[in-house]
C-alpha cells in the first residue's frame, strides 16, 4: 500500500524542467522594430530641429546686420559718405561749404554740387562720378585720384588745384572753368577737352611746381 501511494505521488509530480530556446513572438519583434524606428526618427528630428535653429539664428543675425547698414546709408558704399550727420551721395548739396575739410575718398556720386565750396579741401580719391559741379569752387583743392567721370565741371574754379591722376572719362566737361595753376598730370582727357583747356591754360601749380600747359601736354 505504501508502495502504491509513492507511485501515485510520483505520477503527479511535474516533469523536470528543460532548457529550451527562447523564441520572440512576432508581436515582440514588431514592437522592438517600432521602438528602434521611433528612436531613429526622434534622433533625426532632433538633428533637423538643431539645424533649423542654427539656420534661423544665422538668418536673424544676417538680417540684423543688413538692417544696420541700410539704416545708415553712409556705411553702405565704399569710401564713407557722411558729412556731419548727412550723406553726400545722390544729394542736393547746392552751395554747401566743404572748404578746408578732409574728405578723402568721399562719395559724391550723382550729387548736385552747384556753387559748392571745396576751396583747399583734401579730396584724394573722392568720387564725383556723374555729379553736377557747375560753378563749384575747387581752387587749391587736393584732387589727386578723384573721379570726375561723366561729371559736369563747367564754370568751376580749379585754380591751383592738384588733379594728378584724376579720372575724367566719358562726357566730362570743363567748359568755362578757370584752370590757372591747375595740375592735370596723368589725367586722361578726351582730345577735344584737352585742346579746349590748352587754349586757356596758364600758370604754375604752387604745390607741385608743374606748369599747367605742360601737364596738359599742350603743343
Amino acid at each position: 500500500m505504501a508502495i502504491l501511494s509513492f507511485c501515485l505521488c510520483c505520477s503527479k509530480l511535474p516533469p523536470n524542467p528543460k532548457i529550451q530556446n527562447v523564441h520572440l513572438s512576432p508581436q515582440i519583434h514588431q514592437s522592438t522594430s517600432q521602438v528602434s524606428i521611433k528612436s531613429a526618427e526622434s534622433s533625426r528630428n532632433g538633428f533637423i530641429s538643431l539645424g533649423e535653429t542654427i539656420s534661423r539664428a544665422s538668418f536673424v543675425a544676417l538680417l540684423s546686420a543688413s538692417l544696420f547698414f541700410v539704416s545708415d546709408p553712409a556705411l553702405a558704399f565704399k569710401g564713407g559718405g557722411p558729412y556731419g550727420a548727412g550723406v553726400t551721395r545722390g544729394q542736393d548739396l547746392t552751395g554747401k561749404d566743404f572748404s578746408g575739410k578732409t574728405l578723402i575718398r568721399q562719395d559724391f556720386k550723382t550729387s548736385i554740387l552747384r556753387q559748392a565750396n571745396f576751396k583747399g579741401a583734401k579730396l584724394l580719391g573722392a568720387s564725383f562720378f556723374d555729379a553736377d559741379l557747375t560753378g563749384a569752387d575747387l581752387s587749391d583743392a587736393d584732387l589727386r585720384g578723384a573721379d570726375f567721370s561723366l561729371a559736369n565741371v563747367t564754370k568751376a574754379n580749379l585754380s591751383n588745384a592738384n588733379l594728378e591722376g584724376a579720372l575724367a572719362t566719358g562726357n566730362t566737361s570743363f567748359k568755362g572753368s578757370v584752370i590757372q595753376g591747375a595740375d592735370f598730370t596723368d589725367v586722361p582727357l578726351r582730345e577735344d577737352q584737352r585742346v579746349y583747356l590748352c587754349k586757356i591754360a596758364d600758370g604754375v601749380n604752387p604745390v607741385t611746381g608743374n606748369a599747367t600747359r605742360e601737364t596738359l601736354l599742350c603743343e
